[in-house]
This record gives structure tokens, C-alpha cells and sequence, in this order.
């Protein structure tokens, strides 16, 4: 295994990382903004009112994004015992 294989297997890890991270990230920017545009209009600057609905909805997407999640890492789990197997 050279060089190159290892900076193969992090530019992939770092993609699974992204695909992984990226629903739950976008979910979090989009509800925040959403509450602090809220809060900016009616002036109410309370701090379970930003915590409370983001942690909510950010346990939805898990839920709902855990069936991807899995699969990608399980793929990319697989695709990197197979290069080692494939090594030696």
C-alpha cells in the first residue's frame, strides 16, 4: 500500500464524513435561520426558543437519514476491508 492508496482512502473518508454530516448540518443552518429570523422580527430573544425546536427536528432527520447513514458507512467499511484484504 503507497502513498497514493492512503490519500485515496482519506479523500474517501473525508467524503463519507461530508455525505454523513451533511443532512444534519444543512437541517441545523436552515432551522436556525428560520428561528432567528423569527426571533429578529418579534423581538423575543428567548433561549429555549432557539435550542428546543432545532434539537427536534434535528432528531427527525436522524431518525429519518439513519437508514442512509448506515449503508454509506457500511459500503465504505466494506470498500476498505477489501483493499486490505486485497494487500495481503
Amino acid at each position: 500500500m503507497g502513498p497514493n492508496d492512503i490519500l485515496e482512502i482519506a479523500r474517501d473518508a473525508i467524503f463519507v464524513m461530508l455525505k454523513i454530516g451533511a443532512p444534519m448540518m444543512l437541517t441545523a443552518l436552515v432551522v436556525g435561520l428560520i428561528i432567528s429570523l423569527f426571533q429578529a422580527l418579534t423581538q423575543i430573544q428567548e433561549m429555549t426558543l432557539a435550542f428546543v425546536p432545532k434539537i427536534i427536528t434535528l432528531f427527525v432527520v436522524f431518525v429519518l437519514f439513519l437508514p442512509f447513514m448506515v449503508s454509506t458507512l457500511i459500503a465504505f467499511t466494506q470498500g476498505l476491508a477489501g483493499r486490505i484484504a486485497g494487500v495481503g
